[in-house]
């Protein structure tokens, strides 16, 4: 390490800073996506990825139940799969304990966590416990897929189309309400419990890889580009351009937002600034949906299949920005970063 940077802390270089270093030590053709993606035969690949929770970033009692946090902990890694057009195959599971934590918490936790895998048919491995002073949970979640069928953030093209599978912004929505519940007046309580629901209870889109596969059915390799937008919708499209060196235009009234927006997150009202909406749909994050790029007739028909809250969003372009594009002209565009949205360490 160069001597002259002996100064630096992690939070100087920040999330992204300390990512672009440790890849270093990684094999450049392994990095860089949702999972890594391991040749096993000609026609099968292994797709592992690992996932990180930690009791007061991730997690906390006033928001997150036991059970509610084993079902997020499963549902991120299975949505990292998703991903990459991968189906899972298991889990395994690394806690860190405190000695005086009660055992029926970490009972509760795992029936949270066997709750969603059961969804899928997809069972826990083993794993390993250690003590700690701050409850911390990490999940390695294996999966299998055609290699010819790799979701990639690095193939996108200039003229695909950009699709969100579904609504943005509920989750940071949920949080809210679970962190205020003074500020819910205007919503109905199936509204309430929906947005709640989203951030407690987010579901991997595992569903949307079988209809690709309906969709693009040639055995060469397909070029669909994405990632889940567990880190926020901004994020997930700006990551993109990034790995395909390709810039981006977002069509704002294009971006599919929950209903009880149009009645709660309005100008003025307390705690919500006029943009509030925006920003929990753009840098929100936790909601899980996957950000495709694809070619404009397929993306297309994949709106088509999957119906409510499927848009298609915007434009993949030439350069290497992200704009916001308001259809009222007298708005001016946006340009996104990666800064405006959550990092570690900032």
């Amino acid at each position: 390490m160069n001597s002259d940077l002996s100064y630096l802390q992690v939070r100087d270089i920040g999330e992204q800073g300390i990512l672009e270093r440790l890849q270093r030590f990684c094999p450049p053709e392994i990095i860089g996506d949702d999972a890594a993606v391991l040749a096993i035969t000609a026609q099968e690949s292994l797709v592992v990825t690992t996932d990180m929770l930690v009791d007061g970033v991730h997690f906390s009692d006033i928001t997150t139940s036991p059970e509610d946090t084993g079902w997020r902990a499963s549902a991120a890694n299975l949505s990292d799969l998703a991903a990459m057009g991968a189906f899972p195959l298991g889990i395994t599971v690394g806690l860190g304990l405190p000695g005086d934590l009660a055992v029926s918490w970490v009972e509760r936790l795992y029936q949270g966590m066997t709750e969603c895998l059961q969804k899928y048919n997809v069972p826990i491995l083993g794993g390993d416990i250690v003590r700690s002073p701050i409850t911390t949970l990490a999940i390695t979640a294996f999966g299998q897929a055609n290699p010819n069928f790799i979701i990639r953030r690095s193939t996108a093209q200039v003229g695909d189309a950009i699709i969100v599978t579904g609504i943005h912004g509920a989750s940071r929505a949920g949080l809210e309400l679970l962190l205020n519940p003074q500020i819910c007046q205007n919503l109905e309580s199936e509204e309430k419990a929906a947005l709640i629901k989203a951030h407690q209870r987010p579901n991997p889109r595992l569903d949307v890889i079988p209809i690709l596969q309906e969709i693009f059915t040639s055995p060469c390799p397909i070029s669909i580009s994405g990632m889940d937008s567990s880190d926020g919708l901004a994020d997930a499209v700006l990551q993109i351009c990034r790995a395909s060196r390709v810039g981006a235009i977002l069509e704002q009234s294009k971006i599919p937002l929950p209903s009880a927006f149009h009645k709660w997150l309005t100008p003025g009202q307390w705690l919500h600034p006029p943009q509030a909406w925006l920003n929990y749909a753009l840098y929100g994050g936790e909601d899980f949906e996957l950000v495709l790029c694809l070619p404009p007739p397929a993306a297309l028909t994949l709106v088509q299949k999957l119906g409510a809250g499927a848009s298609i969003i915007g434009t993949i372009t030439p350069g290497l920005t992200v704009i916001l594009h308001h259809e009222n002209e007298r708005i001016p565009d946006q340009a996104l970063s990666l800064s405006q949205g959550f990092q570690h360490f900032s």
